[in-house]
C-alpha cells in the first residue's frame, strides 16, 4: 500500500461504518491515488453492497477514456462520400452544424474534410473548388483511435499530428468521433471535479 495525501481510514470510522460519506464513492473512483486505492476497495467490497457499487463506483479506465467522452455526446457522425461535390460537403457542415465530415466509402473511413480544407481548395482553385469531388481535397491517411484509448493519448496525437478531429473506430467500425473541444471540455469538467474534491476533503478533514 502506497503512501497517500489522504486516507479513506483518515476521513473517520464512525461515517465508514454509516456509509455517510462527505466525499462520494464515485470520487475516490476518479482519483484513487488521494483516497488510497486499496483501502477504497477494501471499504466498497466490505461495506457497500453489489447493486450499489455497480451504480456508483466508476472505473478510473472508463472515466478517463474516449469511451467516457461518447457517452456524454453522442456517436452520431456526420459523413460524406468521396464522390460528392466540396459544395455538397460545405452545406453538409452548415446543417449538421459541425467541424468537420467523415469520408466514408462503404464502412471505411478513408478521410477527413473540414472548413479547413475547403478553404485552402479555394484558395488555390479559385470557386472552381466548389465542384471538385471531396476526395480530390479530403484529408488521408486519417488519424483513428478505439473506444478504450485514454483521453491524454488522443491529446497526444492530436497534438503531434496537429489535428482537431480524430474518428472512433470499434472493430473497423466507425462509432463516433472525438474534437479538440470535447477533450478541452473533458479536461474542463475533471478540473471542475478535483477543485470540488479538494474542497470536500478540506471540509471532511477539518
Amino acid at each position: 500500500m502506497t503512501d497517500n495525501p489522504l486516507r479513506l481510514a483518515d476521513v473517520g470510522a464512525a461515517s465508514q461504518s454509516s456509509r455517510d460519506w462527505s466525499v462520494p464513492i464515485g470520487y475516490a473512483a476518479f482519483y484513487p491515488g488521494w483516497f488510497g486505492r486499496t483501502d477504497f476497495m477494501t471499504w466498497a467490497g466490505s461495506d457497500v453492497d453489489q447493486q450499489e457499487r455497480g451504480s456508483k463506483a466508476i472505473r478510473l479506465e472508463d472515466a478517463m477514456s474516449v469511451e467516457s467522452i461518447l457517452r456524454q455526446k453522442g456517436a452520431d457522425v456526420a459523413t460524406i462520400a468521396p464522390e460528392a461535390s466540396v459544395k455538397r460537403a460545405a452545406s453538409w457542415l452548415h446543417a449538421k452544424n459541425v467541424g468537420s465530415l467523415v469520408v466514408t466509402s462503404g464502412n471505411a473511413v478513408v478521410g477527413l474534410i473540414s472548413e479547413r480544407e475547403i478553404v485552402h481548395a479555394i484558395a488555390r482553385y479559385g470557386a472552381t473548388a466548389t465542384s471538385m469531388p471531396v476526395s480530390e481535397i479530403m484529408r488521408a491517411g486519417v488519424i483513428t483511435v478505439s473506444p478504450t484509448e485514454t483521453v491524454s493519448h488522443v491529446m497526444s496525437l492530436m497534438t503531434r499530428h496537429r489535428v482537431r478531429h480524430v474518428p472512433v473506430l470499434r472493430d473497423g467500425n466507425l462509432v463516433g468521433i472525438i474534437s479538440i473541444g470535447d477533450v478541452v471540455k473533458h479536461r474542463l469538467d475533471d478540473l471542475e471535479l478535483e477543485n470540488k474534491v479538494l474542497r470536500d476533503a478540506y471540509v471532511v478533514g477539518r
